[in-house]
């Protein structure tokens, strides 16, 4: 499970790029993504049985338990001169463990899970409900989006159906299946608190997704399992809780799911167009921190998003976009955020050419970028 603290005043993004995760740790293709089918409605459960005990019936066959196994290897400590003499410190290998959540999407075994719970690993072993256990391989890990997807051989497996994220409003019921603190199958109950929850609210400004806000409880060892709706499908994919909160929750709606695990079945990667900024949306206060700092540049407005850099050799720097321009709009479109603009840079898509309209000391000026692929290294800084 990804835990943040939030503690930022920039929201620094390299837009591109712009979670905290749910694994439990101890010491530690191209097969066709599934359809959406349309759910018909379930029958009326049992009285006393309530409307979650037979969504989690249903759906907690195709939820599963992803552990994971990897080797590191540590100095040992106490061989005083050794070092100094030359002779090379013995180091002792070790394996650390994890835990985490996934869910079954195609019956021959296609499994999504965060990039977190299996980052680095050197074994995955898949566990299903009834005690089937699969090896698996990773098909693709993106940790911008801090999702992956694993691959098991298997025939005629339990599955999951895939919701609408982009339907849901706050107040709804939301179930979250997975494997808490180790505890295998676990059931809980909320509901959706919030949608389209930006990174640099939560503090996570390296991610490039909205979350999903829940209080159906979250905890280490729920990373990468279902958060469902009431007709039983999979709305999101519980990712991330903010440390020392209690009912805060967060998940990667199922629609960013399926455009990025289908990416990661048919390339074992995602590109993500970035125009590359560093920028902070503006009040008076930061305004006055921005000047006293000296960066080279003075700020006059108080409202609206400031370019605090630009990284060199990017498309924002060969289009001539400066330190200190203000962003007014994108393709026409006012800029009230810096999320709007990561938005527009998403929507323009990689060598696509973007309008934007900067106030330049006092001036308006048409900047036109044309977004490009995130290179690994920045991604990796992000």
């Amino acid at each position: 499970m990804v835990i943040v603290k939030i503690s930022t005043l920039f929201s620094a993004l390299l837009v591109a790029v712009n979670i905290t995760s749910c694994s439990s740790l101890q010491t530690n293709s191209n097969a066709q993504q599934p359809t959406n089918p349309v759910v018909s409605p379930s029958p009326a459960p049992p009285e006393g049985i309530g409307a979650v005990a037979p969504v989690a019936e249903r759906v907690g066959p195709a939820v599963v338990r992803i552990n994971t196994s990897r080797t590191v290897r540590e100095s040992i400590e106490g061989f005083g001169l050794d070092e100094f003499f030359g002779r090379r410190v013995p180091e002792q290998e070790q394996v650390q463990r994890g835990t985490g959540s996934g869910f079954i999407t195609t019956a021959d075994g296609q499994v999504i899970t965060n990039a977190h719970v299996v980052e680095g690993a050197d074994t995955v072993t898949v566990v299903l409900r009834d005690g089937q256990t699969y090896p698996g391989r990773v098909l693709g890990s993106d940790t911008i989006s801090d999702l992956a997807v694993v691959k098991i051989d298997g025939n005629n497996l339990p599955t999951v159906l895939l919701g609408d994220s982009d339907a849901l409003v706050p107040g709804q019921l939301a179930i979250a299946i997975g494997n808490p603190l180790g505890l295998s199958n676990t059931v809980t109950q909320g509901v959706i608190s919030a949608t389209d929850r930006s990174v640099a609210e939560i503090g996570i400004p390296d991610k490039r997704v909205n979350f999903l806000q829940t209080d159906a409880a979250i905890n280490p060892g729920n990373s990468g399992g279902p958060l469902l709706n009431a007709a039983g499908q999979v709305v999101g994919v519980n990712t991330a809780i903010i440390q020392g909160a209690q009912g805060i929750g967060f998940a990667i709606p199922i629609n960013t799911v399926k455009t990025i695990s289908q990416q990661l079945v048919t390339n074992g990667r995602v590109e993500y167009p970035y125009i590359g900024i560093q920028m902070v949306s503006l009040t008076p206060q930061i305004r006055s921190q921005i000047n006293q700092s000296n960066p080279g540049f003075q700020v006059t407005q108080d409202q609206g998003i400031l370019v605090l850099s630009v990284i060199p050799n990017s498309p924002a720097a060969r289009a001539g976009l400066r330190a200190g321009d203000v962003i007014v709009s994108v393709n026409g479109s006012p800029i009230e955020n810096a999320n709007q603009i990561q938005q527009q840079v998403d929507k323009t898509g990689i060598n696509n050419t973007m309008q934007v309209t900067v106030n330049r000391n006092g001036n308006t000026q048409q900047v036109a970028i044309r977004p490009q692929a995130l290179p690994p290294q920045q991604a990796r800084q992000s």
